[in-house]
Parts: C-alpha cells; sequence; structure tokens
C-alpha cells in the first residue's frame, strides 16, 4: 500500500472507513460464494425431504410446485393422510392441467381408527406415487405426509428408497411429513427439520382457511 493511500485512508471519516470494510467484506463474501458455485457442476434431480414437528413442510412442497409451474414443468402431487377435508392447495392447483393431483387419505390416524382401512389407503396412494416416480415427463413430484405412512409402517420403506433412487435422472421429489425415517434421510439430497417455537394452536386457535388449510 502506498503512502499516498496510507494518507488519503487516515483522511476517510468514521462512516467512510466502514463503508470500505463493508465492500471488503461482501468482495470476499462474493469470492467465497462464486468458488462454491463454481464447484456445484452436476445438473440433476434431487430428493427433499421435509420433515419435523413445526409447521411448513407442506406449505414449503407446495411452494415448490408453484416454482416448478412458472417453469413450465409438469407436476404430480400424492397427498397420503390428508382428504377428510379439503384444502386451499387442492383447490388452486387441480385448475392446472400440468398437475395431476391425487388425494389418497382418508384423513388422520386418530379419526378414521381403522387400521386396515389406513393400510388399504396408504398402499393405494403408494402404487400411485410409483407410477408418477416412473414417469419420465413428471419433473416435480410431491409425496406429502409419506413419512407418516412410512412411520406406522402402512408403506414399505425399501419400496420407497428403491423407486426413489430409479426415478428419472432429472425428476425431482420431495417427501413431507413428521418422523422421517434415517434411511430416507440418508438418501435424501436436502433435508430440512421444522421446528416449533410457537403456534396459534396452542392458545386455542384452530386451523385457518389460507394458513393451515
Amino acid at each position: 500500500m502506498s503512502d499516498k493511500h496510507l494518507s488519503d485512508s487516515s483522511e476517510l471519516t468514521e462512516e467512510q472507513q466502514r463503508e470500505e470494510r463493508y465492500l471488503a467484506r461482501m468482495k470476499r463474501k462474493k469470492e467465497i460464494i462464486d468458488q462454491s458455485i463454481a464447484r456445484a457442476d452436476q445438473d440433476r434431480g434431487v430428493c427433499l425431504v421435509h420433515t419435523g414437528n413445526g409447521k411448513g413442510k407442506s406449505s414449503s412442497a407446495f411452494g415448490m410446485v408453484a416454482r416448478a409451474l412458472g417453469h413450465d414443468m409438469q407436476v404430480g402431487v400424492v397427498q397420503f393422510i390428508k382428504g377428510a377435508f379439503s384444502t386451499g392447495e387442492e383447490a388452486f392447483f387441480r385448475r392446472f392441467p400440468e398437475v395431476q393431483y391425487y388425494v389418497m387419505g382418508e384423513g388422520f390416524t386418530w379419526e378414521t381408527q381403522d387400521k386396515e382401512r389406513d393400510i388399504a389407503a396408504a398402499t393405494k396412494a403408494w402404487k400411485q406415487s410409483e407410477k408418477l416416480l416412473n414417469d419420465e415427463n413428471i419433473t416435480l413430484v410431491v409425496l406429502d405426509e409419506l413419512n407418516i405412512a412410512l412411520k406406522y409402517k402402512y408403506v414399505d420403506l425399501q419400496q420407497v428408497i428403491k423407486a426413489v433412487e430409479s426415478r428419472p435422472v432429472n425428476q425431482h421429489v420431495v417427501i413431507t411429513g413428521r418422523g422421517a425415517p434415517q434411511a430416507l434421510i440418508d438418501i435424501a439430497d436436502t433435508v430440512t427439520e421444522m421446528q416449533v417455537v410457537k403456534h396459534a394452536y396452542q392458545a386455542g386457535i384452530k386451523a385457518q382457511k389460507g394458513v393451515e388449510l
């Protein structure tokens, strides 16, 4: 650094010095991010798992459906548990011919009180899921609440893993639900665990249209 630069630097105001330090940090950060992006040279479909007890697992998955439609992609959705009541996402996404939407569940397990019926519904949902996972024309598959069916062993975990791993190379799959099994987490590319900090339900507020439904 030249004497002239040192002299000029010493004459900078405190605010200008902060600005220079900020610009130096941002320049270094950009270099690091650019290097990281350059290393990410694979272009293929990814498997995402959204799990945990917090709200937002399905909401995030349906956000990806909207994003995929923005890219003119074909989408397949299978809902394993929901089905006893209508939801906003179902009403909305059924409007799009690019979306194959299947509501295969009959409600939460504590509502049906019939294990055999739950197994039959989950089995039927999984057969439909396999068809989507074998379809090269579908770019995004959402298997909503599949983790619940796996937790209760309504669907065979190894069958799911085999189908996910053998799907078309450019197909993305999103699997949601609490209690994702470790074997599924192990094969996933991206795993997000939603944590509860605070929930309106704890204060006695029922599920709201446009938020939960």
